[in-house]
């Protein structure tokens, strides 16, 4: 690996592009339609050459998988469904051997109602030691009978559950801000800090690059648990103020979490999925004793618009600028419909804590062309990257899953109201003209969520090396990024340019044009096209696309 922690240069992490791999869905090694280590293994020649510097891998730990991993009973062990402890072992190296970085995510807010914890918490009892790990409180009502409080649960319903206690009767009732399978852990006991301070290190002595922190804004709770005052758990509080979520003393777990990484040799990162409602309550997360950087989710969030890009750009860069922190872009992930799908549907923002819901026609083919150009945008921004697999094939939202097929926990929490985030996660297509598109070793495997029939012209093989396809466009711009001098980590300066067209220039020698407006723009004189979205005739810029220039 290179040894970018040597005085005189920069550290990787401040610009890395870093793709994201939903392990379940990347490819499968072993053929039981299921996404695994191996399958990663297989295709780090293929992450190599798309020309990214590390990889985030969602949840591999040993889990019954009630969110998809997200429900960590052995928090140092791999589930047997994607390999063992060895195969990670060898994945970390052999990704290193490609010049790759690992991160693995972490999971700190809760474990799994399985977890050795949390089992042990339901014999003791209440008051019990084991209990204090967790938060575990009486019902209100005479009997007990109603929840310690009104908060919901992100995935719908109330964020509390009921156990029945050893003797049969009813008891207390724990926490759980996501499903009832995932009981919150109470950071204010201390077996909680040592017990994930030993699993960073844990993971750091297996050679890991670092980790992405699950709800890092969500560990600490008020200790009186008060009744939030607000229908949609999330609105109506000043700074830090709310009851669960982003409140100051996770920065203290933090700090401490850095100190623990910069232990390590080789500049090992974190990057926080931390769902603060301002830029500058983002920036806490970031300061120099603090975690390396943050998910800007202000810029995923925005809608297809000029002014309201410039003004998530300037206001992202500015607030973590005053910290020295690196900004990071992202367009999808696993837990948000596919941009290809948001930007083919009339344009809507969605607040901090609330999903996107999608309102009228699509327009795939818009979409596309939004996307592509939106690639170019993210990527030529100071700062850091993130690619959601498959956003590089231009792959759109599954939005017609059978319900049968559907595993989401949010499918049932709201009693099938919301169909979850199981379209963004459907397996990736890599070849052939048939399910499961090279996804399994065997053409007879059925991939754990169906793909759709028609996704063979997305395939990495339909794709590679066509001129023109999402995939090439991928690669052109991650090598251009890593060749040219003025792209990763820097400033930029806005240049003047018609309402609906952003224009801004890098030093040196570096200008990224986009037109979200309806008509042609004219594109600066004397420039040479590095790279354009979409074919280009003559001198203008055609409506929702987007050109790379220098001179």
């Amino acid at each position: 690996m290179p040894n970018s922690s040597d005085p005189g240069t920069t550290p990787w992490w401040r610009d890395a592009v870093i793709y994201q791999i939903y392990i379940r869905s990347f490819a499968d090694g072993d053929g039981d339609g299921m996404g695994d280590i191996e399958g990663i293994r297989s295709r780090l020649p293929y992450l190599r050459d798309l020309g990214v510097d590390a990889i985030w891998i969602t949840p591999w730990y040993v889990s019954p998988q009630a969110d998809a991993g997200y429900d960590v009973a052995d928090f140092r062990d791999i589930d047997p469904r994607f390999g063992t402890l060895a195969d990670a072992e060898r994945l970390i190296t052999q990704a290193h051997e490609h010049d790759i970085r690992v991160l693995p995510d972490i999971v700190p807010n809760h474990t799994s109602d399985q977890h050795e914890w949390f089992r042990a918490a339901l014999k003791a009892g209440p008051g019990s030691v084991e209990r204090a790990r967790y938060v575990f409180r009486p019902g209100r009502g005479e009997h007990g009978e109603h929840p310690p409080n009104n908060w919901v649960s992100r995935f719908g319903g109330p964020a509390w559950t009921r156990v029945t206690e050893q003797d049969g009767t009813p008891g207390e009732w724990y926490l759980h801000l996501f499903a009832p399978e995932q009981p919150d852990l109470n950071w204010d006991h201390p077996e909680v800090h040592a017990e994930f301070e030993d699993i960073l290190r844990f993971w750091f002595d297996r050679g890991v690059d670092g980790f992405r922190i699950d709800v890092a804004h969500g560990l600490v709770k008020d200790a009186e648990l008060p009744d939030v005052i607000s229908s949609d758990n999330t609105r109506g509080y000043s700074d830090g103020q709310h009851p669960h979520w982003d409140r100051d003393g996770v920065h203290e777990i933090y700090r401490r979490w850095r100190a623990i990484a910069d232990e390590y040799p080789g500049e090992r990162k974190f990057v926080a999925e931390a769902g603060a409602d301002s830029p500058h309550r983002l920036a806490n997360y970031v300061r120099p004793d603090g975690l390396h950087t943050a998910f800007n989710f202000e810029f995923l969030r925005c809608r297809w618009d000029a002014q309201d890009l410039r003004e998530t750009i300037d206001s992202t860069t500015s607030s973590l600028w005053r910290v020295g922190a690196p900004a990071t872009w992202v367009l999808s992930n696993h837990d948000v419909v596919r941009h290809v799908s948001r930007y083919g549907r009339p344009q809507h923002s969605w607040a901090p804590g609330e999903n996107y819901r999608a309102e009228g026609p699509l327009d795939l083919s818009l979409g596309t062309r939004r996307a592509r150009a939106a690639a170019l945008l993210m990527l030529a921004l100071p700062g850091g990257a993130y690619v959601y697999q498959g956003e590089e094939l231009g792959l759109a939202e599954v939005e017609d899953i059978p319900e049968r097929f559907l595993q989401d926990p949010i499918w049932e929490r709201t009693g099938h109201a919301e169909r979850g985030r199981d379209g963004c996660r459907v397996p990736l297509p890599w070849s052939g003209s048939r399910p499961p598109f090279g996804f399994s070793p065997s053409e007879e495997a059925e991939p754990w969520l169906p793909q759709p029939g028609g996704w063979s012209e997305y395939t990495v093989e339909n794709q590679r090396d066509r001129s023109g396809s999402m995939l090439e466009l991928y690669r052109d711009a991650l090598r251009l990024r890593r060749e040219h001098p003025a792209l990763g980590e820097g400033d930029l300066d806005w240049n003047d340019s018609p309402g609906e067209v952003l224009s801004f220039s890098r030093t040196p020698g570096f200008r990224c044009v986009v037109n979200l407006s309806a008509e042609p723009c004219e594109l600066p004189e004397h420039q040479r096209v590095l790279l354009s979205s979409d074919e280009l005739d003559g001198s203008s810029l055609p409506p929702d696309t987007a050109v790379w220039l220098a001179g």
